[in-house]
């Protein structure tokens, strides 16, 4: 009888396992394999080079920088965006008037394509005409040039991100904060406990495993812009806000090196899994309550 439960179960699971094992197993696999190969052009026999082409790698000064840039984009986008989607969370979770309607423009720029975001924050930091430009010349301030500015091209794409992420990443909140018992605050305020002791004490530790899906989530994202540069910067001016996966992108689509690509891929692919890994392992057992 098991073993007929256990035949139905896996063809059951079939379907999903061919795809799985068809567009992320097997892809990945050939990737690592195709990084240590190298040939003259993609129609070229290639041959085995080992660990030639992480040598190369570590040899380029754009990967170095396409790192550090990734760096500081993560540190810029993560932190920001986790703590305005507590505090928008916190907010329309309460008791005032149109929530509804707070809510929905909170995650109104989550359901945007990112290809319409672009465009639209393109528009904003136009020189000149754009609205932030607008905004200063109004009060006798000459704008930067955003995105053409090696000093600010990175920071402006933060920007973008954090106003698109923070709303996807409140829904999350707002329903853990939905899940909480009345019961603990009301204790706490027969105790005399003020609205920042309750927040510190009792919120945000019952929001921390919530906390650990979102921030693995916003790491994740950090290395996986691709469509904003496209259209924002290409990466420039002078890789000042190239990121890796566009650099990726980038080393396969334009300088038509597949080989390199996939070592940057697999380089990419080894440190998301060690961040999420080191995330599980070192603060999983710490936040989950029973």
């Amino acid at each position: 009888m098991n073993r007929r439960l256990n035949l139905k179960a896996w063809l059951l699971m079939l379907p999903a396992l061919s795809l799985l094992i068809a567009f992320t197993h097997w892809p990945t696999l050939k990737t690592f394999w195709r990084s240590a190969t190298w040939a003259k052009s993609d129609v070229a026999p290639s041959q085995f080079v080992g660990l030639e082409n992480y040598g190369l790698l570590i040899e380029d000064p754009v990967f170095w920088k396409v790192i550090e840039n990734n760096f500081w984009y993560a540190l810029g986008t993560v932190p920001t965006s986790i703590a305005l989607a507590i505090a928008m969370a916190l907010w329309v979770n309460g008791k005032i008037k149109h929530k509804g309607l707070l809510r929905l423009a909170y995650f109104t720029p989550t359901i945007l394509p990112m290809i319409t975001v672009a465009n639209i924050w393109l528009f904003f930091y136009s020189p000149d005409i754009g609205l932030f430009d607008q905004l200063l010349r109004a009060v006798g301030i000459d704008g930067p040039n955003w995105l053409g500015d090696p000093d600010t091209a990175l920071g402006s794409l933060m920007a973008m991100t954090i106003w698109k992420e923070a709303g996807f990443f409140m829904i999350f909140y707002l329903a853990a904060l939905q899940t909480l018992s009345p019961e603990l605050y009301d204790a706490a305020k027969v105790e005399g406990a003020g609205p920042w002791r309750i927040f510190r004490r009792i919120t945000f530790p019952l929001l921390m495993p919530t906390t650990l899906f979102v921030l693995i989530n916003a790491l994740l994202n950090a290395f996986k812009l691709v469509d904003h540069l496209f259209i924002l910067t290409k990466g420039g001016p002078n890789n000042a806000s190239n990121l890796l996966l566009y650099y990726i992108y980038e080393t396969a689509f334009s300088f038509l090196d597949s080989y390199y690509a996939a070592t940057l891929t697999v380089v990419m692919l080894v440190a998301l899994a060690l961040i999420a890994l080191a995330q599980m392992l070192l603060f999983d057992r710490k936040i989950h309550y029973r």
